[in-house]
């Protein structure tokens, strides 16, 4: 049986930086993310996305535009439908992060590529949504129907 995950990932851009999680796994580096994760029974993508910020990030955002749906196949054979989304941050809460989650940063575009290049990013649809969000489309909330 394949199995297909669902979930949410957000480009979330203050000047020339991107506010990017650093997430602890197997391996002897860390690595980054945008702020992601799985969309929970009961919930649309835009619900699962501002809870997945808010908890991987302590930042409360405004969500902006819709890249689009990333399908990702792993080497493993698991398939992600991925939902990208563009926010504005709007204030940093006076929370405790996600314990996934070491620390956050504001990275340039610049700087994410080279974790690119040193394969530090979780996945290659991390830079692939931030130049995505550079260069359009991407599209109004509304095409979404919660």
């Amino acid at each position: 049986m394949t199995l297909i995950h669902s979930t949410a990932a957000c480009v979330i851009q203050q000047g020339e930086r991107f506010l990017i999680v650093e997430e602890q796994r197997e391996g002897p580096h860390t690595v980054f993310n945008q702020p992601a994760g799985h969309i929970e029974l009961g919930e649309g993508p835009i619900a699962a996305i501002l809870r997945e910020v808010q908890e991987e990030t302590a930042w409360r955002v405004s969500l902006t535009g819709y890249l689009g749906l990333y399908v990702f196949h792993t080497g493993e054979g698991e398939t992600f439908h991925s939902h990208g989304f563009i926010a504005e941050p709007l204030h940093k809460l006076d929370q405790a992060l996600d314990p996934d989650i070491i620390a956050t940063h504001w990275l340039t575009h610049e700087q994410i590529r080279a974790l690119d290049q040193q394969g530090r990013l979780r996945s290659p649809l991390v830079l692939k949504r931030i130049e995505d969000s550079l260069s359009g489309p991407y599209y109004p909330l509304a095409v979404i129907r919660e």
